[in-house]
Parts: C-alpha cells; sequence; structure tokens
C-alpha cells in the first residue's frame, strides 16, 4: 500500500512502476528477483512488466497458500468481546482489506451486527440507522452509556459493602469489650477485700493484715498453763534497765511473737 501511494504521489506511469519497486530490493529479495529473471529467460517466458504481475509473483512468493482461506474463518468468526466498537470496527475493516473482500454495504452491516456483544445488539437494532457509518454511532453511545451505568453500579456496591465491613468492625469491637456494669465493678472491688480477710496475723492474730503490718504493737507471754500477760514494747533504754535490775522471765516462760 505504500508503495502504491507513492506511486500516486509521483505519478509514476505503468512501465516504470516494476523498475522502481525492485531497485528498493535488497537481501533475500534481490536474490529471488535476479533468480525469477534469469529463470523467465531459460524457459523464454515473457518478462515481469506490470506492477499487478510483480505484486502477484510477490503474494505467491512470501504469503502462503492457506493464507486467505485463514483469514475468511478468522473473518467469520470475529467477535467483539473485550474490545471497544471502534476497536472492533477496525479490526473488522482490516480483515476485509487483506482478505480483499468486496461485498455490499447490507452485508457488512449483517456481518458488523453478528460480532457485537448482545448488550449493544439487542439495543441498537431498535433504533433507525441509515448506513454503516451511522450504525458505528449508535453503537459507541449504547457502549458509553452501559459503561456509564457499570460505574455507578461500582460505585455504590463499593460504598455500601464499606458501610457494612465499618459496621461489623464496630459490631465485633463492642463484642470483644465488656462493659462496666455494676456486677463487674462489684467483683472488681470485693475480690481484694474478700482476700485480704483471709489472711491472718500470727502476732495478734487478727485477721486482713500480715505480721509485718499488724498495727498491735504488743507481745503476749505465756505463763504456765492458762495464764498470760501483756504488755507493750518498750524503748531499748527501759528494757537494759530492767535487765540490769534483774527482771528476768522466770524459768519455763515462752514468749511468742
Amino acid at each position: 500500500m505504500k508503495v502504491e501511494q507513492l506511486f500516486a504521489c509521483h505519478r509514476v506511469s505503468e512501465e516504470r512502476k516494476v523498475p522502481l519497486a525492485t531497485l528498493s530490493f535488497q537481501g533475500n529479495a534481490m536474490y529471488w528477483w535476479t533468480t525469477l529473471e534469469r529463470d523467465k529467460r531459460l524457459h523464454k517466458d515473457p518478462p515481469i512488466e506490470y506492477w499487478n504481475d510483480l505484486r502477484g509473483a510477490l503474494r505467491c512468493r512470501h504469503i502462503l497458500s492457506y493464507y486467505n482461506r485463514e483469514l475468511m474463518d478468522k473473518l467469520q468468526r470475529f467477535q467483539q468481546r473485550t474490545m471497544s466498537v471502534d476497536e472492533y470496527r477496525q479490526k473488522m475493516e482490516l480483515y476485509i482489506m487483506r482478505a480483499s473482500i468486496r461485498e455490499y454495504e447490507p452485508t457488512t452491516i449483517a456481518r458488523f451486527l453478528s460480532g457485537l456483544n448482545l448488550e449493544i445488539r439487542d439495543r441498537v437494532e431498535l433504533l433507525p440507522y441509515q448506513d454503516l457509518n451511522d450504525l458505528i454511532q449508535l453503537c459507541i453511545k449504547v457502549e458509553q452509556q452501559n459503561l456509564r451505568k457499570n460505574s455507578s453500579c461500582r460505585e455504590s456496591s463499593y460504598s455500601n459493602s464499606y458501610h457494612k465491613e465499618e459496621y461489623k468492625r464496630e459490631e465485633s469491637l463492642s463484642k470483644e469489650k465488656p462493659k462496666d456494669t455494676p456486677k463487674n465493678i462489684e467483683k472488681d472491688v470485693l475480690t481484694p477485700q474478700t482476700r485480704n480477710r483471709d489472711v491472718k496475723c500470727f502476732k495478734c492474730y487478727g485477721r486482713g493484715h500480715v505480721q509485718a503490718q499488724c498495727p498491735n504493737q504488743r507481745t503476749m507471754f505465756l505463763r504456765g498453763v492458762d495464764e498470760y500477760s501483756s504488755h507493750e514494747d518498750e524503748s531499748s533504754g527501759e528494757k537494759e534497765k530492767e535487765y540490769s535490775e534483774g527482771a528476768y522471765p522466770c524459768e519455763g516462760e515462752l514468749m511468742m511473737i
């Protein structure tokens, strides 16, 4: 196609097209062209003088024999699927051009509609159109409307799911943290008191404290079996005075601290 555009731009005559086209051959293409000319001279065949003959020879050399058949199969099964309407149209036109198909416009319209997605085709078939271009414009408008609807539905579903997740999170947090009910407060307050009541002091035989924290500074002396006496602790100076005066405990006395 690029070569034909150059020919049309420079108004190249038919006799000069083949020499100008073969002038740009390089490598394998040049080797193929020289071999083809030599074989034609050996077999006394007419040389290639026109552009259509050269193009046909190039197609036979570089394009496989089953290329047109595969191209027709692709065009027959061609579907839009994930492509946009514009991309679908461009690719279908490219297949038609490569397969060198010439068909009436109603046939092309039917081919175009058969490959569209159902959500677009069902709505476009109810609308009036004049030719293929009008049909393509209607399909593009319907596609844009569908995209807007899908985006709005997606946003609404996302907001709803976000609110649900927030509600579930708050509910789980409220379940994990127990409320400070009066019963729980009474338990927290009463448990240390009930435990302290179980403690027994071995000095005064009281409850609620240990011997090191005993508020009673009295000592008890046992005299004999049933007799006992108690007095408060005095200073170290008074104790030394009593010991110096001979006020020692009698034999057999027991002192419990």
